[in-house]
């Protein structure tokens, strides 16, 4: 294994880390019971971060061409964490339902894939700070007028997955929606005129957007609520996640995130 340059900041969190059991409050107690937090001294040891991703899923995990090289804007930011790191970046392909399965049992360290931050895994997993914002966005021809906050959709024709949360939105904003499979259908519709409109995640447009131009189309209306992406650790990798944010955080003060999200979404989806 090659030798590293490992940054004074991430020495001294497993010092920290280490030393954690002498701490005199409750919480830091509790945890001395279960063992030393490992984490991220083991990452540092082995000079690798195993990443748990789908491989699948563009445009943040994908195989360019099909079978080309793994990219996508996760694995970029991923790849960039590791560097502020010292360490390598590798990445273990699997499908979504097996990814936290695999995190739990130590086959990857981290998980990479726009895993959303909710109350439910905040109970499970340890997160680091998010690295992707996104709202929920009307998307209409760019001459519609009439469209121009959800309340507007009553009485408009949305195509919408019946099984997504947004056709839910959709049809709670008083929309009759058309049933379709999925983005590309929904938004074939739109373009065609055949519905008015077509409510999905912003950084989904804005990847359609910059990979087919799309200038018939634009942004009506947002929500007010963002969802935020970020790395997923295991419930006790804490040190790890806390070392990962503080990558987030140089790799954010230095323009790299709002440069990878520029690259695949034409806007800075970082903040």
């Amino acid at each position: 294994m090659k030798l590293r340059f490992i940054p004074a900041a991430l020495l001294s969190i497993v010092a920290l880390t280490l030393t954690g059991c002498s701490a005199s409050s409750a919480d830091n107690a509790a945890d001395s019971t279960t063992g030393t937090d490992d984490s991220l001294s083991s990452v540092l040891d082995t000079g690798t971060l195993v990443i748990g991703t789908e491989g699948t899923y563009r445009p943040f995990s994908f195989h360019e061409d099909g079978s080309g090289e793994l990219t996508g804007y996760d694995v970029e930011v991923a790849r960039a964490v590791a560097t502020e790191l010292g360490v390598d970046a590798k990445f273990e392909e699997t499908q979504w339902d097996a990814i936290f399965a695999g995190l739990t049992a130590g086959r990857w360290d981290t998980i990479a894939n726009q895993v959303s931050i909710t109350p439910e895994r905040l109970d499970a997993y340890k997160f680091s700070t998010p690295y992707t914002y996104s709202t929920g966005v009307i998307v209409v021809p760019s001459d519609n007028t009439s469209i121009t906050s959800f309340a507007s959709l009553d009485g408009k024709t949305t195509a919408q997955s019946l099984t997504s949360n947004w056709n839910t939105l959709a049809t709670e904003s008083g929309a009759t929606v058309e049933g379709v499979e999925g983005w590309a259908q929904s938004v074939a519709l739109v373009e065609q005129g055949r519905v008015d409109a077509t409510v999905n995640d912003k950084l989904t447009f804005l990847d359609y957007q910059k990979t087919n131009g799309a200038d018939n189309l634009k942004i009506a209306a947002e929500t007010e609520e963002r969802s935020e992406s970020a790395f997923a650790f295991a419930k006790d990798g804490t040190a790890l996640a806390d070392a990962v944010s503080q990558a987030l955080a140089t790799l954010s003060a230095d323009g790299t995130l709002a440069e990878l999200s520029d690259k695949y979404f034409g806007a800075d989806v970082s903040q």
